[in-house]
């Protein structure tokens, strides 16, 4: 799943330049009151209403990645086209990344190599099968899959909602926590505990945003045996449904890197 060589840090930060929000103001949203009387179908229901509906949107974000001791912090800038296109750029466009629900592809011009490919890479990279719609589900705050696709059962957990398949799948269990306050997801959780692997996104605060309930801090754990890998998120400077562009060329001479 976590394969040690010089492209692993981009490919994370194509896996996580996704955020959204509503205008430029925001607010952190505070614990209200805990509504613990819900069945599983009401839970799953009043949470889909909370999905953030857009067009478009451009932000920065700070990426901080540590793996073992190192750890390394980027802010990059990013656009979306919500369902279409995800693209990210570094400063001075020195690494550029864009995934659409066909291709993955990023170049990085400090040591002049690219990838272009499906989402094997991705998938690979984080132990479960992957695809457009979930990689935008992870970082909105969305459950990776459909949650009314499924009959879930609840419980509870400290102070959070626990939905987890009736049956759980055979190659992994999976879990989603939920806040009783508000309903958004507080983490999501993919173990496949024969191969000792282990992704987990807590989100850490939602804001709220010209009413809507978005994430404002996210950490991602990626765990198999004994390593550990994780990225922190923080998004900042949103704006949303601007007319935006979405460039992407590799420059001629690359070599293709071979994952």
């Amino acid at each position: 799943m976590f394969s040690k060589n010089n492209h692993y840090l981009y490919a994370l930060i194509l896996i996580t330049f996704l955020f959204v929000s509503g205008c430029k103001s925001s607010k952190t949203i505070n614990e209200g009151e805990a509504n613990l009387g819900l069945s599983a179908k009401q839970l799953i229901k009043e949470n889909s209403k909370l999905s953030p509906k857009f067009k478009t949107l451009q932000a920065k974000l700070r990426i901080t990645y540590s793996e073992g001791k190192k750890e390394q912090t980027h802010t990059v800038s990013f656009r979306m086209k919500k369902d279409e296109v995800l693209w990210m750029s570094a400063p001075f466009s020195v690494i550029r990344a864009k995934i659409t629900p066909d291709n993955v592809a990023f170049y990085n011009k400090l040591d002049n190599t690219y990838f272009e490919g499906d989402y094997k890479y991705l998938s690979d990279l984080l132990g479960t099968e992957l695809d457009f719609q979930k990689v935008q589900n992870l970082l909105l705050g969305e459950a990776l899959f459909n949650l009314k696709d499924e009959n879930y059962k609840l419980s509870m957990h400290e102070n959070d909602y626990v939905l987890q398949p009736k049956k759980q799948r055979e190659l992994f269990e999976i879990f989603f926590l939920l806040n009783p306050a508000h309903y958004k997801i507080s983490s999501q959780q993919l173990s496949q505990i024969k191969e000792l692997r282990h992704l987990q996104i807590d989100y850490k605060a939602y804001q709220e945003v010209s009413g809507q309930k978005i994430p404002e801090l996210i950490k991602v754990l990626a765990v198999e045996g004994n390593d550990e890998t994780t990225i922190g998120l923080q998004f900042k400077s949103v704006t949303l449904n601007n007319e935006l562009r979405f460039p992407f060329n590799i420059p001629s001479g690359f070599d293709k890197i071979k994952l």
